[in-house]
C-alpha cells in the first residue's frame, strides 16, 4: 500500500506543496512544530533514510538546503532546523523547523495554524524557492 506521502506526490491527497523536481517535493506538514514546517521528500518511496542511495542522499539534502533557505525568507526565525526520524510515516522525509529556540523543535509537539495561514505560508514559501 502506498505511503501517505506517495499519495500526496500522486495528487490522490491534497498538499501544501512549496517545491517539486523530478525526484523530490516538499509540502507543508499539516500537523507542524512551528509555521512553515516543512517536509522534504524524495519521490521514490523507501521506508529508511540509510536505505537511500548516496545520489538520493546528496540530491535530497541538497533539495532541503534550497527549500530551508525559501522558509527563512518568509518565516521570522533565527535558524531552520531539520531532523529525519522515519517512524511516523513509512516513507522517507526531512523535517525542516523554522527555530529561534530550541524547544521549538520538538517532536509531539504541535502549533495549531488556519487553513487560510497554510495557503498563505505555501504561495509565500513557494514563491522564496530557488531550485535552479
Amino acid at each position: 500500500m502506498a505511503s501517505i506521502f506517495t499519495r500526496i506526490i500522486n495528487r490522490e491527497l491534497p498538499g501544501y506543496i512549496v517545491a517539486e523536481t523530478d525526484d523530490f517535493i516538499a509540502f507543508l506538514d499539516v500537523r507542524p512544530m512551528m509555521e512553515g514546517h516543512t517536509l522534504c521528500v524524495p519521490k521514490r518511496e523507501v521506508d529508511y533514510y540509510y536505505d537511500l542511495t548516496d545520489e538520493e542522499i546528496t540530491g535530497l539534502t541538497l533539495f532541503s538546503k534550497r527549500v530551508a533557505r525559501g522558509i527563512q525568507q518568509v518565516v521570522d526565525c533565527q535558524r531552520i532546523a531539520n531532523g529525519v526520524l522515519g517512524l511516523e510515516v513509512p516513507h522517507v522525509h526531512v523535517h525542516l523547523v523554522p527555530v529561534t529556540h530550541e524547544g521549538d523543535f520538538r517532536f509531539g509537539k504541535t502549533v495549531a495554524v488556519s487553513e487560510e495561514r497554510m495557503k498563505e505560508l505555501q504561495q509565500q514559501i513557494s514563491a522564496a524557492i530557488t531550485l535552479d
